[in-house]
């Protein structure tokens, strides 16, 4: 099909438009992430207990212990500042022989303490050492800032979608190359193989996968790469079944080309348009299970921001009065597969791809 004819059917469709803008977006905000949230001190993991929990826009003093001007701090594009300075939540403060007493936030109005730092005195305490800091979406149960929270977990949820995307293609496409070219007993292998894994429930066999490698970022990745190969070995191998007896493949063999170049050069290119709608699923796939294993505690650990995890972290609120700590990661996580299965579903229209 013409590319141009291709891109007009696809962004005339005005969910695909709002679906690919969407994408997109949450793509600059994963890349950016530390440089948009509020918090960016590494997996924004900044805690404040004395006020957790507390509800969207909430706002308070807050006095920095260690200032930027004083502390030396450690910043990375990707992971944050690994160095930050501390944070005391306060509800008031006085000056009493030159130095600062607080009033911590939560405490009773007439307890006041000293603050423990020699450099914080009543002179600099105003202009360096005191912020408000505002918290647009509130703060989860550990007084960690939920919209950085939010942001920095959409890295992982692209993350998972395009690793996971990237391993189940290369094993997907080798496997159901090999055994719709060659047939026989390759191809029954294979057809077997295929059938073996397919007949386990995926997230069970995610689970175990994960086990078996340890719990952690990387493993999981991994663990959903290695579980989502199967329908795509299965659209390849259904494709070059049917193209591999072609006039072009037919005259390819008779010019002498080798089987890796009919194969790779000549017959996979042709089936390209059902590989992306299978690749568009499969990245909403591997966006929910990564959130259901987080959900279960075996996905992404603590301290790394994780929808699955942070809906996890919250259940309760929802019977506690404060439901929007779970709906909010639930509503990150469907809105982002909902995207991908709607452009999924717009590229097989403008693609034209029969299952």
């Amino acid at each position: 099909m013409n590319r141009f004819k291709v891109y007009k059917k696809l962004f005339s469709d005005p969910w695909a438009v709002i679906s690919s803008l969407y994408i997109f977006f949450l793509i600059f905000v994963a890349v950016f992430a530390y440089q948009i949230a509020p918090d960016n001190s590494t997996n924004a993991n900044q805690m404040h207990l004395s006020i957790h929990s507390k509800s969207i826009g909430f706002k308070t003093k807050m006095v920095v212990v260690n200032n930027r001007k004083t502390f030396k701090k450690k910043g990375s594009f990707f992971s944050g500042e690994s160095n930050v300075s501390s944070e005391i939540p306060i509800n008031d403060y006085m000056f009493e022989d030159g130095y600062v007493k607080i009033q911590p936030y939560g405490y009773p109005k007439n307890y006041f303490e000293y603050l423990d730092n020699k450099l914080v005195t009543a002179l600099n305490f105003e202009s360096d050492y005191l912020k408000e800091k505002f918290f647009p979406l509130g703060t989860d149960m550990y007084g960690r800032d939920l919209l950085s929270r939010l942001i920095i977990g959409t890295r992982i949820s692209l993350s998972i979608g395009f690793i996971a995307v990237f391993i189940s293609l290369i094993i997907g496409v080798i496997l159901g190359g090999l055994g719709g070219y060659f047939g026989g007993n390759i191809d029954k292998f294979i057809v077997w193989l295929i059938n073996v894994f397919w007949s386990i429930p995926t997230l069970l066999m995610v689970i175990a996968i994960t086990l078996a490698l340890g719990r952690g970022f990387w493993q999981v990745f991994i663990a959903v790469g290695l579980t989502m190969w199967v329908e795509v070995a299965r659209i390849v191998r259904g494709q070059i079944l049917s193209l591999k007896e072609k006039t072009f493949v037919q005259s390819a063999k008779v010019l002498g080309f080798s089987n890796f170049r009919i194969l790779f050069y000549h017959i996979l290119p042709l089936i390209v348009p059902p590989l992306i709608v299978t690749c568009a699923a499969n990245f909403a796939s591997a966006i929910l299970i990564e959130s259901g294993l987080s959900f279960l505690g075996i996905g992404a650990q603590p301290p790394i921001p994780s929808w699955g995890g942070m809906v996890r972290d919250h259940f309760k609120y929802l019977l506690l009065g404060k439901p929007y700590l779970t709906i909010l990661p639930g509503f990150t996580i469907m809105s982002l597969v909902l995207a991908f299965m709607t452009l999924g579903n717009s590229l097989r229209d403008a693609l034209d791809v029969k299952n």
